[in-house]
């Protein structure tokens, strides 16, 4: 018998002896990170909510509880007492039973009625048919790819089941070494902006943080080296995803083509983010004649194997790892993630990319941790002059170029992220709108943001306070407000967009490295009436960066639509600084300076070599602290 085998016989032991007598417990199982119970009485549990609490307290182990498939009533019987349970009001659009694990996942538009005051609702829902209930959110904007991942993972159920079993056992396993140390080793994102990658090592355990790409380069992280894939795919125990960022996503399934079969650690909405930038990477780069380095099998792969956490779920990974995410307030589902090592040994936190201070979409990034003694700090506007203007100026001088423009009958075109920024400036445009600070025109999203907005829209949950508030209770949802166009008929619609009225485009991609921006370039870029608005960072070697130092001659390689020609830039460029959803140095600065506790050491990261230098210095003269800018493939060790 395994050393796990006997952890499970104890654990029932001990489950049992806490349990009142009349709740039987038929089977104990790890699933991932959870500690499973399958019990013939789910009814009886459902009774007293403080059972699972008290169990999870003395344990120490996240609890799901689950109905033995014997203690079952039938789907047909259980969907008709559901419904009777749950207030209409919920809006419940679709109940799916899974009786080989007794769950019944129910999608609602408001999931929180679903749930009850304090879970009332789901455990009334156990009582009367002894299913345990899961919710989910319908999208308020219909989402192919949320609609995908459920449908997809409802399809895996099997297989992914075994992937947790597989993936709970390695977690419990018995530790084998006496060593105690900690590692870092820089495999990307060292003195440059891109390819995000780090491996967090002890003697038990190797944990890869982000797997990215680097935007208007073909380098990639260096995953050949010993410390990565060079010692074996599955010599990595896990993987964790601080955002769904290309830079820091584009390559996890790539992990999967060489043989990684382990975990990856991400938030939900994270999860489902990754896959829709993964599968357009794909697409982008079949368009543009380049070979993928993976196919789309394995990004299934990757959401196959993804366990989604939330903000402040303290979590086993590994026998000596415990991770736990924190909002970064950088886009929807980043997280600050903080890893506790051993039995108190040392803690580390990779702040990923942050924005410290609260913006239109998010709250501010998390920097409150039991401890850190080393934090892993991005550095994009990390140089002594890198201050962002303040967001109020900021919307107060895009208001003022819109209004510049539509007064010349011309479009505004503006390059923006799919994810974040477009939704950001969504925002900012509904209420100038709404306020008639601009003149009321069409918005036309472009490429993937009205997929990404939808996809927002279904966990507003991870959104600012009070937006979630809006969207939850005043059904005041600012992104289904009737100027937003989904530009979805091709070019035949963007030309119509161009023979039309004054309008405004948000377009992908935001560094104009491809992407439906090259054909409104295309159309718009002739007129000197119209002009071009960036919002975003614009990475070196990008032809966004080149048009923003001044180039007006545009080379095209966009496919099918005027390979090898040039275009000229004839409308006006113009830069806004203050819409990026990472911090500024000041914003860096306030991140540490208010950290709780202050870290003993930093390694600046994530930017070019002037602003990791700049801020490492920065940060030494200021706090005193031990700072680092590290190159990439460095290691350093702690204890």
């Amino acid at each position: 018998m395994s050393s796990v085998d006997t952890q499970l016989e104890e654990l029932e032991s001990k489950i049992t002896a806490e349990l009142p007598a009349d709740i039987s417990v038929s089977d104990v199982t790890y699933e991932g990170p959870e500690l499973v119970i399958y019990t013939r009485d789910p009814k009886r549990f459902a009774k007293n909510g403080e059972l699972i609490r008290n169990l999870a307290g003395k344990l120490r182990k996240r609890i799901t509880i689950r109905p033995d498939p014997h203690a079952l009533s039938s789907p047909r019987h259980a969907n008709k007492q559901v419904r009777e349970v749950i207030p209409e009001e919920a809006g419940i659009t679709g109940l799916d039973f899974h009786e080989d694990t007794g769950e019944v996942v129910i999608e609602a538009e408001k999931p929180g009625i679903v749930i009850g005051r304090g879970g009332s609702t789901l455990r009334e829902i156990t009582r009367q048919v002894g299913w345990t209930p899961e919710v989910v959110r319908t999208p308020p904007i219909e989402s192919s790819t949320v609609s995908n991942v459920r449908n997809f993972l409802k399809q895996e159920r099997d297989e992914r089941r075994e992937i947790l079993e597989r993936v709970g056992r390695q977690i419990h396993r018995e530790e084998l070494s006496d060593d105690e140390w900690v590692r870092i080793s820089t495999l990307g994102c060292c003195r440059e902006v891109g390819r995000a990658s780090f491996m967090l090592s002890t003697p038990e355990t190797r944990i890869l943080i982000d797997c990215g790409d680097k935007p208007g380069s073909e380098d990639v992280p260096y995953l050949q080296v010993p410390e990565a894939l060079g010692a074996g795919p599955n010599s990595i125990d896990a993987v964790i995803l601080t955002h769904a960022h290309l830079d820091h996503s584009a390559l996890l399934p790539l992990l999967f083509k060489y043989g990684y079969d382990g975990p990856i650690y991400t938030t939900e909405p994270s999860r489902d983010l990754m896959g829709l930038l993964q599968l357009d990477y794909l697409d982008v780069a079949s368009k543009e004649g380049r070979n993928p380095p993976y196919d789309s099998s394995m990004v299934r792969e990757t959401i196959k194997h993804t366990i989604p956490l939330e903000y402040g779920d303290v979590t086993d990974i590994a026998p000596d790892i415990k991770l736990t995410f924190h909002n970064a307030g950088h886009i929807l589902g980043s997280a600050v993630t903080h890893f506790h090592i051993g039995d108190g040994l040392y803690n580390v936190a990779f702040s990923g990319d942050i924005h410290y201070t609260d913006t239109r979409l998010f709250n501010g990034a998390v920097n409150d941790f039991p401890r850190v003694e080393t934090l892993v700090l991005e550095s994009t506007y990390g140089g002594r002059n890198d201050y962002q203007t303040d967001q109020a100026d900021s919307e107060r001088r895009l208001i003022e170029l819109i209004n510049d423009t539509y007064e010349n009958d011309g479009k505004v075109v503006i390059p923006a992220f799919a994810v974040g920024r477009s939704q950001e400036i969504m925002l900012v445009l509904e209420e100038a709108m709404r306020n008639d600070k601009i003149p009321t025109m069409p918005v036309h999203l472009d490429g993937m943001i009205w997929e990404a907005t939808a996809i927002h829209t279904t966990y507003p949950e991870y959104l600012r306070d009070d937006l979630r508030d809006r969207i939850f209770h005043d059904d005041e949802n600012p992104f289904l407000a009737e100027q937003f166009n989904h530009i979805d008929g091709g070019d035949e619609e963007r030309q119509a967009v161009t023979d039309g009225d004054p309008a405004i485009i948000l377009s992908t991609s935001g560094m104009i490295t491809g992407g439906p921006i090259m054909s409104w370039l295309q159309y718009l870029a002739g007129d000197p009436n119209n002009r071009l608005v960036f919002v975003g960072y614009q990475a070196q070697g990008t032809l966004g960066r080149r048009i923003q130092n001044g180039w007006d001659e545009i080379p095209m390689d966009n496919g099918n639509r005027g390979r090898g020609e040039t275009l000229s830039l004839e409308m006006d460029v113009d830069t806004v600084d203050g819409f990026s959803g990472h911090a500024d140095r000041q914003g860096l600065e306030n991140f540490v300076k208010t950290m709780n506790p202050r870290p003993e050491k930093i390694l600046c990261v994530h930017g070019d070599e002037r602003s990791v230098q700049d801020l490492s210095s920065g940060l030494y003269h200021e706090y005193n602290l031990r700072t680092f800018a590290p190159k990439n493939l460095e290691t350093f060790r702690f204890e």
